[in-house]
C-alpha cells in the first residue's frame, strides 16, 4: 500500500466517533470556562472584602432549573410566588425560548444557559444553596452535583408515579416534593431496595394542576360539532406510536370524528424519524390535526375525550377537566424504569381502570363503538375522585406549600453554616 494512502486511511475518522469527539470538546471547553469564571469570582471576592466573611457574590439562595420550556407551567406559579414576597429567586433554563425570559420579573432573574452541554457545564460548577428542578438522572448522567449546592429538590411534573422515571432518577436528590402518599411509598421501597439514605419526602401538592383548575372555572365549557379525540402518547418503544404507528391513526380517521394528535415533546428528539414519517402519512386536514403548543390547556379543554398509554398527561385530563380516557399499557416494558425494581404495578397502572377502558387492537376495527360507550359512561366519574384524593393533595395550596418549603430549608442551611463558623 502506498505511503501516503497508509497515513490517509490511519487518520480517518468515522463521522459518528467524530461527532462524539467534536462534542466531548465542546463539554471541556464549556466546563473550564466556567471553571476560571468561577475561580476569577473568589479571586475578586476576596480582594473586594478585605477576606472578610460574607456571602459569596457567587452563591445563589435559590435557583430554579427547567431543562425545557415545557416545565414553564410547573415553574411559574413558583416564580409568581417569589416575586409577590420579594425574595430574589435565579431560574435558569435550557430553552432559548422559554417563556420565563419574557416574564418583567424584578426579583426573579431568568436566564439562559444554553443547550446539551454547555447547560450541564454551568450547572456541575455553580454555587448556591437550594436547587429546585424537574429534571431526573442527577448525579447518573452529564449533570452531576457540584459541591458547592447544598441541597437539590426534585419536583414532579405529573402526578403519576414516582417510579416511573428511567432508572435511577432520583436516586441522588437530597429531597422531593410530591402529590400523593403512594409516591412516597414508592420512593422509600427503592430507597430500601438499594441502600440509599432516606430523602426528605414532602407531600405539597402540584402546582400546575392547581392554577389548570382556576384557570378552568373561568372558561366555557367545549360544544363541538362532532366529538373531538385526543390522542396524547407518551414517547419510546412502548408508546402508542411506537407499537402502532398507522393502524390506530387510520382506526380513529375510520370514526369520522375530529382527531387531534398531541406527541410527546420528547418524541421531536428522541423519535424523530418515527414522527416525522407519520405526519408526512397524515398531514393536517378537516378531519386531523397535529398539536404541539407549549401550553396543552386549550386542547385539553377541548377535547372530548383522551385516549394515551403510560404519560402523565392522563391525570391532567381526567383530574382537572374529569373526562374519560381510553389507554393501552399491555405493551409497557419497565426494564428500564425505576418500576423494574418493584414487586407491584405503578399506582398509575392499577389506577387507570378506574378512569377509562383498556383498549386492544382486536378493537380497532370498533374504535367508534369504543369512543362512544366511554364517553356516555357516567359511571368513570367516581374513579376519576378517587384518583384525585390519593394523587393531588392540598388542593389549591401546592404553590404556599412549594414555596414554604424551600425557604424554610434555606433557613436550615444558613443556621447550620452560621454554627459551623
Amino acid at each position: 500500500m502506498p505511503l501516503m494512502q497508509h497515513i490517509h486511511l490511519a487518520s480517518y475518522i468515522d463521522p459518528g466517533t467524530g461527532s462524539m469527539l467534536f462534542t466531548l470538546f465542546i463539554g471541556l471547553l464549556t466546563t473550564g470556562y466556567f471553571f476560571l469564571k468561577k475561580v476569577w469570582i473568589k479571586i475578586k471576592f476576596l480582594f473586594t472584602s478585605g477576606g472578610s466573611k460574607g456571602k459569596d457574590e457567587g452563591n445563589l439562595p435559590y435557583v430554579i432549573f427547567s431543562d425545557h420550556k415545557r416545565y414553564w407551567n410547573v415553574f411559574k406559579p413558583i416564580c409568581d410566588e417569589f416575586e409577590k414576597r420579594g425574595v430574589e429567586l435565579h431560574y435558569w433554563t435550557a430553552s432559548e425560548d422559554d417563556p420565563a425570559l419574557s416574564t418583567p420579573y424584578e426579583h426573579v432573574k431568568c436566564e439562559f444557559i444554553g443547550e446539551g452541554n454547555k447547560a450541564f457545564a454551568r450547572l456541575n460548577m455553580m454555587s448556591a444553596d437550594v436547587v429546585l428542578s424537574t429534571t431526573p438522572g442527577l448525579d447518573v448522567l452529564q449533570w452531576k452535583r457540584s459541591k458547592d449546592v447544598k441541597w437539590y429538590v426534585h419536583t414532579l411534573h405529573a402526578v403519576g408515579s414516582a417510579a416511573g422515571y428511567r432508572m435511577f432518577g432520583l436516586d441522588y436528590y437530597d429531597a422531593v416534593l410530591l402529590s400523593g402518599q403512594f409516591q412516597v411509598d414508592e420512593l422509600r421501597e427503592l430507597e430500601e431496595l438499594r441502600g440509599l439514605p432516606a430523602k426528605d419526602l414532602r407531600i405539597v401538592g402540584c402546582t400546575y394542576l392547581d392554577v389548570m383548575a382556576e384557570r378552568l372555572k373561568t372558561m366555557e365549557p367545549a360544544h363541538n360539532e362532532r366529538p373531538c379525540v385526543l390522542l396524547a402518547p407518551s414517547w419510546g418503544s412502548s408508546s402508542i406510536l411506537s407499537v402502532y404507528g398507522a393502524k390506530i391513526i387510520d382506526a380513529l380517521l375510520e370514526t369520522g370524528y375530529e382527531i387531534v394528535i398531541r406527541p410527546h415533546p420528547q418524541s421531536m428528539t428522541a423519535e424523530k424519524d418515527l414522527l416525522e414519517g407519520l405526519m408526512a402519512k397524515y398531514p393536517n386536514s378537516d378531519d386531523l390535526s397535529w398539536n404541539f403548543d407549549n401550553d396543552n390547556f386549550e386542547i385539553l379543554n377541548r377535547a372530548d375525550i383522551m385516549i394515551s398509554d403510560f404519560s402523565g398527561v392522563v391525570f391532567d385530563y381526567a383530574l382537572v377537566f374529569d373526562k374519560p380516557i381510553i389507554f393501552t399499557q399491555s405493551s409497557f416494558d419497565n426494564s428500564v424504569y425505576d418500576a423494574a425494581w418493584l414487586d407491584k404495578p405503578l399506582w398509575k397502572f392499577s389506577i387507570y381502570p378506574t378512569l377509562g377502558i383498556e383498549l386492544s387492537e382486536d378493537q380497532f376495527p370498533q374504535m367508534r363503538e369504543v369512543i362512544d360507550q366511554v364517553i356516555a359512561d357516567t359511571s368513570l366519574a367516581e374513579g376519576r375522585e378517587r384518583a384525585r384524593e390519593q394523587a393531588w393533595a392540598h388542593r389549591g395550596e401546592s404553590v404556599e406549600r412549594t414555596v414554604e418549603y424551600l425557604i424554610e430549608k434555606h433557613g436550615e442551611l444558613v443556621e447550620a453554616a452560621a454554627q459551623t463558623e
